[in-house]
């Protein structure tokens, strides 16, 4: 019987560069397996179902909602997201360790349902390096960025609800940090059950 998989979540504010962590992290094992989270929203140019995001009609995220099928939902600017429970059990039996990236709402409602995940959070190391990033973007209008920051400060206060946090100043550095956050929750006594069970034979 072999241990199971861990479950990973990653938050931060926006321009934080989260997502290109947890690229770089999966890139490094085949051993990741990224949860997509189901969205109502639209897709944005260039986005592909399946690939950024599972893209559902509301009806259709409803009947999800009614059968059991997500681990969390939640509502952000009118549109709807959330995990989807199967992928994120069955990937966890088969082993793997599984990569949520969602912000902190649903993080909060991930670690109530299942404490043992391992929380990280991503952060630039100062609000106006996160001001820089967001505006470097140059795809958002003033209003859009200063929603933005203002749901930032609100996600920042979170930061202490998570287990560990890694300042993402350096791109690489950033991405060694949680590959090596990881590897040593492999390393825990409680995920190492197996072994211990093979020992007392």
């Amino acid at each position: 019987m072999k241990n199971k998989g861990l479950l990973l979540v990653v938050s931060g504010p926006s321009g934080a560069g989260k997502g290109t962590v947890v690229g770089g992290v999966i890139a490094t094992s085949d051993k990741f397996k990224l949860s997509i989270s189901v969205t109502t929203r639209n897709p944005r140019d260039g986005e592909v179902d399946g690939v950024n995001y599972h893209f559902k009609t509301m009806s259709e995220f409803e009947l999800m909602i009614h059968n059991n099928q997500l681990l969390e939902y939640m509502e952000v600017y009118g549109n709807f997201y959330g995990t989807n429970k199967l992928f994120v059990e069955e990937m966890l039996d088969n082993g793997y360790d599984v990569i949520l990236e969602i912000d902190t709402k649903g993080a909060m409602a991930i670690k109530k349902l299942m404490p043992d995940a391992v929380m990280i959070f991503i952060t630039p190391k100062t609000l106006d390096i996160l001001t820089q990033r967001l505006v470097g973007r140059a795809t958002e209008t003033k209003e859009q960025i200063d929603r933005r920051l203002s749901e930032s400060a609100r996600e920042l206060s979170f930061a202490d609800q998570y287990d560990y946090i890694v300042i993402n100043e350096e791109l690489d550095k950033c991405i060694d940090q949680v590959a090596n956050i990881i590897r040593s929750e492999h390393c825990r006594t409680k995920h190492c059950s197996q072994i211990i069970v093979d020992f007392s034979k």
